[in-house]
């Protein structure tokens, strides 16, 4: 007879403690650890230890089915432990940092072996990220030190503690311990990857169900099925923005704006075009291809309209409409749409937004818009390829070329030819998304990036305080090169924007965390743009392009 099969083994799994049965086996390891293994502490007959800070700390543990084999404490709390035994700790460490202080890393003997170490730091990585830490200190074992390195742990200050029980003071910051990360979290087998990263403005990571509804048969775009999937996206579109009506054509946002510039051509008065940036420009340059006459507000590239000057502007030159850009995708400036559509509106100016990179990363109130614009692809997740315009109003036929005649669209629903994969593909990322969670997300990660790339030393664009969720925009030296830093890039498998014509001209790259927010991935980009690229001493110009001064 043969002999039954053994069980395999749980697997071990990284969480942080929550229930009874867990901290009581957490004070049993602290004990057997630090008491009777390295003796920190007096051993007690319960053989149970409560941290002194036991209140303040998050358990990160190491959990074998019901079996705690593995354990360390984080603490942001000051004083640290560490501040009681060095003095003055922050004269150690480096300046502008958030910190938190590790403890008590404790493992089962029978677990040493395992990759139970590695578990517990690729979850106190995220953690640590997810917190906003990017620095940890931690009293580390003299008997363990390699280990303690191996992680990215640096020493720092004196020994501390007793004869019988030694610690070296030592830190790891984000930066040093992200490149160690994804080799150490692979091979602790808990899915961790370094894999290639999409940070571009456009086109964004696509999802798997968006993906998959881009693959179905293609369809007539004047059968029924295709209308009620056309209809669908419009609906879901105008409750997303707030807009009356949209119509969904194929073309890019170039073509959008090209069906806004056509019936600002319908109109009879003058308009007024704000500029701050890139795009900006590109609508003065619509504007002279319709030979629309209009009028130019700037402000220098990075910064945001004077309310009181366009004002000013508005009531002089009574335009019939103001034509601007929500978010300046060139620079990652948010300028205010609420407050630049009170201004035309009290005085009767008819209001388009170019709103090509907020739809889908922010929350976006487009009701008061005479027209506006969008695309499928950005902060919606879809493939690029559909422009969105956005009205108040039911536009009428005119005589504009039949491409570029929104009224057709209005009256028709499907003029011409259309495409059902985009469509059904839009479709999906639409229904798929938690609107508002997505916005919260995109919005954190974006201040948290900016916030990181300034701790490191870079020149980030643009104020904080009109910062656009979704694009990050760097000024890099003038002694590097910032399309061929963004090749470099590219190689370690993190694709940034660089390589426009305006940004190669400012030597400036572009971190967009609209299709990746997650803050693991986002201090992946930034240590690799860091370990590529050492902010220097030199600041970096801010000013136009030597070309476009001359």
């Amino acid at each position: 007879m043969s002999a039954a099969p053994m069980a395999s083994a749980p697997a071990v799994r990284a969480k942080v403690a929550s229930k009874a049965w867990e901290f009581e086996q957490i004070h049993s390891l602290n004990h057997r650890t630090f008491a009777e293994e390295i003796p920190r502490y007096e051993a007690n007959a319960a053989r149970r230890l409560v941290d002194r800070f036991h209140r303040d700390n998050t358990y990160v543990i190491a959990v074998r089915g019901r079996r705690v084999v593995g354990m360390i404490a984080i603490r942001g709390r000051r004083p640290f432990s560490l501040d009681e035994r060095l003095g003055d700790l922050d004269a150690y460490l480096p300046p502008g940092r958030v910190a938190c202080e590790l403890r008590l890393l404790a493992v089962e003997r029978d677990e040493r072996r395992s990759r139970v170490v590695q578990i517990l730091f690729d979850y106190v990585w995220r953690h640590c990220l997810r917190e906003g830490f990017d620095l940890a200190v931690i009293s580390g074992t003299t008997r363990q030190l390699k280990l303690y390195a191996h992680l990215g742990f640096e020493p720092f200050g004196p020994l501390v503690g007793t004869e019988a029980a030694r610690f070296q003071p030592m830190m790891v910051t984000l930066e040093r311990f992200a490149p160690l990360a994804p080799e150490l979290f692979r091979r602790a087998g808990n899915g961790s990857q370094a894999g290639e990263g999409g940070f571009l403005p456009g086109p964004v990571a696509v999802r798997h169900e968006v993906r998959r509804a881009f693959d179905r048969q293609p369809r007539s775009h004047r059968s029924a099925a295709f209308g009620a999937a056309l209809a669908s996206v419009r609906t879901s579109l105008c409750a997303l923005v707030g807009a009356a009506r949209a119509a969904v054509l194929v073309g890019s946002g170039t073509s959008a704006n090209d069906l806004v510039a056509a019936q600002l051509s319908l109109e009879p008065g003058g308009g007024l075009i704000l500029v701050n940036g890139e795009f900006g420009e590109r609508l003065v340059d619509h504007a002279l291809r319709f030979r629309l006459r209009h009028e130019v507000v700037a402000a220098a590239w990075g910064e945001t309209f004077d309310h009181g000057a366009v004002a000013d502007r508005v009531a002089a030159l009574r335009p019939s409409w103001l034509w601007f850009v929500h978010v300046e995708t060139s620079t990652g400036v948010l300028n205010d749409a609420a407050g630049l559509t009170a201004i035309a509106a009290s005085l009767g100016a008819k209001v388009c937004v170019d709103a090509i990179s907020s739809v889908g990363n922010m929350p976006v109130a487009l009701h008061a818009a005479w027209l506006a614009t969008g695309v499928s692809g950005k902060g919606l997740g879809s493939f690029p390829g559909l422009a969105l315009v956005f009205s108040d109003h039911a536009p009428a036929p005119a005589l504009v070329p039949r491409s570029l005649d929104l009224g057709l669209y209005a009256e028709h629903g499907v003029p011409f030819t259309h495409s059902s994969n985009l469509v059904d593909a839009l479709h999906a990322a639409l229904t798929t998304v938690d609107w508002p969670a997505r916005f919260r997300e995109v919005a954190d990660a974006t201040v948290w990036l900016r916030g990181r790339l300034r701790r490191l030393g870079f020149v980030v664009v643009g104020p904080d305080a009109s910062a656009a969720p979704g694009v990050v925009t760097i000024a890099l030296p003038a002694t590097v090169s910032s399309a061929a830093v963004a090749d470099a890039m590219a190689a370690r498998g993190y694709l940034i924007g660089a390589h426009s014509r305006y940004l190669v001209e400012r030597n400036w790259v572009q971190i967009c965390p609209m299709a990746e927010p997650a803050r693991d991935r986002l201090a992946d980009v930034s240590n690799a743009l860091y370990q590529l690229c050492p902010p220097a001493a030199a600041k970096p110009d801010l000013r136009r392009p030597r070309a476009a001064r001359a």
